[in-house]
């Protein structure tokens, strides 16, 4: 029950941010993307980002497949923002996602911040 209701709270607080009119800042990884529609697009790998346990959905794997291919540079940066934290996104848990998808062509070896992508 507990678990349920931490998905429900990081779920409505990634609600407002998506609300929010806030870009990627830093390096532009992202470019002029709105942080809002990377978050939108991220939003089915939540539980899997704070839960090392939780089975990653199969469109998270395929939205994550997807900017690993693209863009991983943003997905570092979104990963390792303080909207992500915010939403209560662990990103040594998160950043094992590609590899719990069986994501062949992932930056494995690269950096993401402090974190090494496995």
């Amino acid at each position: 029950m507990k678990s349920n209701m931490k998905t429900c709270v990081v779920a409505l607080f990634l609600v407002v941010l998506v609300g929010s009119k806030g870009f990627v800042d830093g390096a532009g990884e992202c470019g002029k993307t709105p942080i809002r529609s990377v978050a939108t697009s991220l939003s089915p790998c939540l539980s899997a980002a704070g839960n090392a346990r939780a089975k990653v959905p199969p469109l998270c794997c395929s939205k994550v497949g997807a900017m690993t291919k693209t863009a991983p540079k943003c997905l570092c940066a979104v990963m390792l923002s303080p909207f992500a934290k915010q939403a209560g996104i662990n990103p040594a848990i998160a950043i094992t996602i590609p590899k719990r998808c069986n994501i062949k062509k992932r930056p494995a070896g690269k950096k993401c911040g402090r974190y090494t992508v496995p």
